[in-house]
């Protein structure tokens, strides 16, 4: 027997649906309203909840999400009577299981909760049946864990995968987690990382090549994808696949034959793929800098990634887990943090992710070897300003890099000198931002663009608080 919650304020629809649910041998609850709603389903275990869209104290959708966190994590059956085409993309797009236009047949009201409670009752045998390997990946927070409902999907299966989300977010670690959880764990796990494959050598990399095929080959190579014949191909960054290369690595996928290069037959492998990108995929088709059918392909499943600052509840955990790996590895008891500390790390937005989070703690610990307790003085500069504006209730302070003056009487004028400087400050902080996106944190590539030296940039970044991307 499962339990239902309906959040919905017309009464009439409330006993019908009810009524109708009840004789299925199923538990139902009703509540008038979005606040009442999710006290309710904070407070008790539900399998599945209808939404209604149009309530007294708020939008339907625009709570779904708070529904989905709720401890039992139900399913959500958005219920409409103002259907239309925005609403619904908007409902799926947020995890809800269905969407339902009101009024309808009760039969036509009934029938996704038949399809959900199958679903969900198959999703626990299948949670019970694997204990899955998730070395390294801190699962609290519900954003993470419908990402390992994800990974547990795409271990049982051969399709590939498309992992996405900002840099940092941690791609690789979970397409590791998907290939040691698989039946291919024991084979090899071959990692491409499509941002340093050179153009011109990018289809002897990947796909091999033989004696004489061009000059300086003295010898027949075998390929990156010939490397992976049972196991798995990690394309890393596979927006940079040069978009040469991607018509041929579309019919590798499909037909997983190729030749190599000045190869006279073809050779098989018999290989998973999962690819990982920080890029809009989409976007790029519009601008013809990526194949639409290679998207098609790569896309069988889909797991994105949220950012740090989505999932705020993993900050202790992650904390706890790489401050005692940190501290083992440098020899060192295992450090306490003071609240304060603790505090400053979740007023920061971490832009750059779970990968900046641990670089940050790193630093950390090598700042306060002596001190057996973290607080906020040993945490970097910029952290620690987020953290100060945070408590006194100023996150909008303007950054002292600010050249506008335009909100400041005329007796508070700096000098004209002064203006200056701090005018050509902003104007400098902005460029080495735009200069490390570009260059993705290469600073050898950054100081080709820039023009400036190594010790020069890593000044510059040091001054204006800016870390790489």
């Amino acid at each position: 027997m499962s339990r239902i919650l309906i959040v919905d304020d017309d009464k009439i629809m409330n006993d019908a649906l009810s009524r109708a649910i009840q004789r299925t041998g199923h538990e139902v609850e009703c509540r008038g309203s979005i606040k009442e709603g999710l006290e309710e389903v904070n407070a008790n275990h539900y399998d599945v909840v209808y939404l209604d869209v149009r309530m007294p104290d708020g939008d339907g959708l625009e709570s779904l999400s708070k529904f989905r966190k709720s401890p039992s994590a139900p399913e959500i059956i958005i219920m409409t009577g103002y259907a239309n085409s925005k609403g619904a993309e908007m409902a799926i797009k947020s995890g809800a299981w269905d969407y339902v236009k009101k009024p309808s047949s009760i039969k036509e009201m009934t029938l996704p909760l038949l399809r959900v409670l199958q679903y969900r009752k198959n999703k626990v045998v299948s949670e019970k049946s694997v204990a899955l390997n998730l070395d390294g990946i801190i699962c609290t927070s519900p954003a993470i864990k419908e990402c390992i409902d994800v990974v547990a999907r795409a271990a049982n299966c051969d399709a590939n995968v498309l992992i996405t989300g900002e840099t940092g977010t941690g791609k690789e670690l979970f397409a590791w987690a998907i290939h040691k959880n698989s039946a291919r764990a024991d084979k090899n796990f071959v990692v491409v990382d499509c941002t340093v494959l050179p153009e011109t050598l990018v289809e002897s990399l990947l796909f091999g090549h033989e004696k004489g095929a061009f000059t300086g080959a003295n010898s027949s190579k075998e390929g990156l994808i010939k490397q992976a014949d049972g196991g798995t191909v990690f394309l890393d960054e596979v927006g940079e696949l040069p978009l040469s290369v991607q018509k041929r690595f579309l019919r590798v996928l499909q037909e997983h034959h190729f030749r190599p290069v000045g190869g006279k037959s073809e050779i098989y492998s018999n290989f998973r793929l999962i690819a990982a990108t920080n890029r809009n995929l989409e976007a790029m088709v519009e601008k013809n800098h990526f194949r639409k059918d290679l998207i098609y392909r790569l896309k069988s499943l889909h797991l994105a990634l949220p950012p740090l600052t989505k999932r705020k509840e993993d900050v202790r955990e992650l904390l706890t887990h790489y401050l005692a790996k940190l501290c083992e590895n440098n020899n060192i008891a295992i450090k306490g943090y003071s609240p304060e500390f603790f505090e400053a790390l979740i007023s920061y937005d971490w832009p750059g992710n779970v990968r900046e989070f641990i670089n940050t703690l790193e630093s950390v610990v090598a700042e306060s070897l002596d001190s057996p307790i973290l607080v906020p003085y040993h945490l970097p500069v910029n952290i620690r300003i987020c953290a100060t504006q945070a408590s006194i209730g100023d996150s909008q302070k303007p950054s002292k890099y600010t050249a506008s003056y335009e909100n400041i009487s005329s007796t508070l004028l700096p000098t004209l000198k002064g203006y200056r400087e701090n005018g050509l400050a902003a104007l400098e902080k902005e460029y080495l931002e735009k200069l490390l996106t570009t260059s993705k944190g290469n600073v050898k590539q950054a100081c080709q663009i820039s023009g400036l030296s190594r010790s020069r940039l890593y000044g510059l970044m040091k001054k204006y608080e800016i870390l790489r991307k």
